[in-house]
């Protein structure tokens, strides 16, 4: 905790309040009428967020994992603010929750046989996936590609053969990249963003499974394997209705036993020998939410600005001490719920926005995303093509211990990605209303922390929705039973809070949508 004098300080320095900045809007007659948006802000405050925190990242709800009683107990908090506060459910039928099927595959035992030898899972090959089945070919697809012109599926059929696929993409004799035109690489080279890809493009061209060699990325991918295997647990992941597609991560050795050309040859061909798959794997079925509530836009009701936060959080410890998740994402939750009440009480005073704005709580997010990827990847519950811009809510109420300078500050992430006007209608705004020092450290594509790809925003970012990730960084409590709501710091909270509020109510009622200028 910060000496309360240069607290104080700080507060006065950052609110800003005195400040009555506001905006303009035309009533029923035509005539345009000025808004003091800090006034509607005003109900955004530190012993409200505290009051909430207390509660939700209490022992009471014992950690919030997914698909446990405590993750319920959650759920059904957030129903019930909604209820108070009077904002309907975005679904028709009036439920709060959005179901997300989901399943638990433990880590899976068997053997991947190739010319005679075998490859026991753990070792050379690794994968979540139950599969068992004899092939009597396997189609190597170079870089497993299609971009634009480009295609590593020209000339051959890969329908209902296994494909083996290596990471990168293709280069010129002169070192330039084929895609780029020059020597700077692709997102095909970014392991986070193009993996999806390919996978894709291997279903959309009938394949049934994926053989992937990434001989950067493999020794992640093990040691999270061998974790999960020492800690007898396994992979949640969305259990849908679709026709099983495996995906296989090999090493170098495997990959080179099946293709000894793999790193020189990059045009597609049949490799004519057989491949066997005995993999058994334990799989539990889990039922989460999603919480979903919904204020309807007076001028633009089709066009939908979502803020999100994720309601999980990573449960209980094997010794029984409970992961209270005060900051991750207790914090984004309860700020959610202050954002939501405030637009609610401008709506209600005749100032409702002139888009719709979907307030998205999301369950699975530290289990892979996945709350976030159902909505966006399976069930929007609103047009993604309509879906303005996504502001996410990831830890915003403490501070992180390395960073040096102002505690008035908060990381911003992915801003700029997709939309400069994004990035500038967020600065403007930012020092129009609250002066926070806007940190972009983890916005560099090199940050080998990857933060843009481990929060939700991340689902709607690939399908070239913009957005904002709002974030105060790791800390000594991070993912641990210490962080508790003692140790937020309610002032920056507020702020913080607030500042998203402001960023969303100029989306919102801007008259012109967020500009997609960059899309992937």
């Amino acid at each position: 905790m910060k000496d309360l004098l240069f607290g104080l300080l700080g507060l006065c320095l950052a609110c800003n309040t005195s400040q009555k900045t506001v905006s303009e809007k035309e009533d029923k007659k035509g005539n345009n009428t000025k808004i003091e948006v800090t006034k509607i802000a005003s109900s955004i405050t530190e012993l409200e967020l505290k009051e909430h925190l207390y509660i939700y990242a209490s022992d009471a709800f014992e950690g919030r994992e997914t698909g446990q009683p405590g993750q319920k107990k959650a759920v059904d908090y957030l129903k019930k603010e909604y209820i108070k506060l009077g904002i309907p459910a975005a679904k028709k039928d009036g439920n709060y929750f959005q179901k997300v099927p989901l399943s638990l595959n433990k880590v899976p035992k068997g053997v991947l046989s190739f010319k005679n030898k075998k490859f026991p899972v753990g070792d050379h090959v690794l994968t979540f996936n139950s599969f068992s089945g004899t092939y009597s070919s396997i189609a190597y697809v170079g870089y497993g590609i299609e971009d634009g012109l480009y295609s590593d599926y020209t000339n051959i059929d890969v329908k209902g053969k296994i494909v083996l696929v290596k990471s990168g993409e293709p280069q010129k004799e002169n070192g330039n990249y084929i895609l780029s035109g020059s020597k700077e690489k692709s997102i095909w080279s970014n392991m986070s963003e193009s993996l999806g890809k390919r996978i894709k493009i291997a279903k959309d061209h009938g394949a049934i499974g994926i053989l992937y060699y990434d001989s950067t990325n493999f020794s992640r991918f093990k040691s999270r394997f061998n974790y999960m295997q020492r800690n007898n647990s396994g992979r949640m992941e969305i259990k849908t209705n679709k026709d099983e597609f495996v995906s296989l991560y090999l090493d170098a050795h495997l990959s080179k036993t099946i293709y000894p050309e793999i790193e020189t040859k990059n045009n597609p061909t049949t490799i004519e020998s057989p491949i066997s798959f005995h993999i058994e794997s334990a799989n539990n079925d889990l039922a989460s939410e999603n919480v979903v509530a919904f204020l309807k836009g007076t001028e633009k009701p089709e066009e939908y600005l979502i803020i999100s936060s994720h309601l999980d959080h990573i449960g209980v410890t094997d010794n029984g001490e409970i992961n209270n998740g005060a900051d991750d994402d207790g914090s984004g939750t309860v700020a959610l719920l202050e954002i939501a009440e405030a637009f609610k009480k401008a709506a209600d005073a005749g100032n409702g926005p002139k888009r719709s704005i979907v307030f998205l709580h999301v369950t699975g997010e530290e289990k892979g995303l996945l709350g976030s990827q159902y909505y966006a990847d399976i069930q929007p519950l609103f047009p993604l093509k309509n879906t303005v811009a996504n502001l996410n809510i990831d830890m915003i109420g403490r501070i992180d211990p390395k960073r040096k300078g102002n505690r008035n500050y908060l990381y911003l992430i992915g801003s700029d990605k997709l939309s400069k006007d994004l990035h500038d209608l967020s600065e403007n705004v930012n020092n129009k209303y609250s002066n926070i020092e806007f940190d972009y450290k983890y916005n560099d594509e090199n940050d080998p922390n990857r933060f843009y790809y481990r929060s939700d925003h991340y689902n709607f970012a690939k399908n070239n929705i913009p957005i904002i990730f709002y974030f105060n960084g790791t800390h000594d409590d991070y993912h641990r039973p210490t962080d508790t709501p003692d140790k937020i710091n309610y002032d920056l909270l507020e702020n913080r809070t607030k500042l998203i509020f402001y960023t969303a109510w100029e989306i919102a009622n801007r008259e012109q949508r967020i500009i997609v200028d960059k899309v992937k």
